[in-house]
């Protein structure tokens, strides 16, 4: 520690040698510096909330190292729920500066991966069309009211059926800046195409067991019709659930994790969310 607490500094100008002398006021500033740096971290947690009288549990992170008012990212589940995949993915979005929050569509955090349950919890929220769209506004209502987001700056990221659900709010909410959509798309009609002031980003595998050429078609024409402000990439080989690591988990051979188009797939992720937000 004395050679530490006692750095010497030489240096000469002519014949003159001056020492600087540094005791233990460096020592000082550098654990305060040390202190501050270890007090930052990712904040995460469940945040209870509630639609029509049903407990929802979602899940918040943040950095709290960040000061001010930040943007938003709203995450809709696929139709495994808020599983470990959405959550791994929120404190994604946090480590890179957004306030992100991940809505939970079934009630209190229910997750499977088993087919036929998840099945049956997707149809029992989908067959009634407005308590869908009341737990979607439900989770973006939370993120708007969050004190470290600028409610002026949120985008949205949707998985599957978490993209047709975010399709529910771009097409009827003004305030999302930018929607993203993976293995998800549908076209608007003329009258929801004339709402939509979202930028949307559609992630597509290619090699999507459940792509239907022509209902592609039916998307280009409908988009460009409208004129609304969207792009889509297709990325060879990759089957439906290509972005999630857990895919293997659900036993069904649609369903298959492709690391590269994983990976190619979240840069334009972070590239479309500094674009917009």
């Amino acid at each position: 520690m004395a050679t530490i607490s006692r750095l010497v500094y030489r240096f000469r100008e002519g014949n003159k040698c001056i020492k600087l002398l540094f005791g233990s006021s460096l020592i000082y500033l550098l654990l305060i510096f040390t202190a501050t740096a270890a007090t930052a971290a990712i904040i995460s947690k469940t945040v209870p909330y509630q639609s029509e009288g049903m407990n929802l549990n979602g899940y918040l992170a943040y950095d709290d190292a960040n000061s001010g008012k930040l943007p938003g990212v709203l995450v809709i589940h696929h139709w495994w729920g808020l599983n470990d995949s959405v959550r791994k993915r929120v404190d994604q979005l946090a480590s890179m500066g957004y306030v992100a929050f991940a809505l939970d569509l079934y009630g209190k955090g229910k997750t499977t991966t088993n087919f036929t349950k998840a099945t049956k919890m997707l149809r029992m929220v989908q067959m009634n069309g407005y308590r869908w769209r009341q737990r979607a506004l439900a989770g973006l209502e939370v993120l708007r009211r969050l004190p470290q987001v600028d409610p002026q700056r949120i985008a949205a990221i949707g998985y599957g059926w978490g993209g047709a659900t975010l399709q529910q709010l771009v097409f009827k909410v003004e305030d999302i800046k930018g929607a993203v959509l993976f293995g998800s798309f549908l076209p608007p009609s003329a009258d929801l195409a004339a709402r939509v002031k979202a930028k949307i980003l559609v992630l597509q595998g290619a090699a999507d067991p459940y792509l239907d050429p022509e209902e592609l078609t039916a998307y280009f024409e409908s988009m460009n019709r409208y004129g609304l402000n969207w792009q889509m990439v297709l990325f060879g080989g990759a089957k439906n659930g290509f972005s999630d690591p857990n895919a293997a988990n659900y036993g069904m051979k649609e369903f298959v994790y492709n690391e590269v188009a994983d990976r190619q797939s979240w840069n334009h992720v972070i590239l479309f969310l500094k674009e917009q937000i």
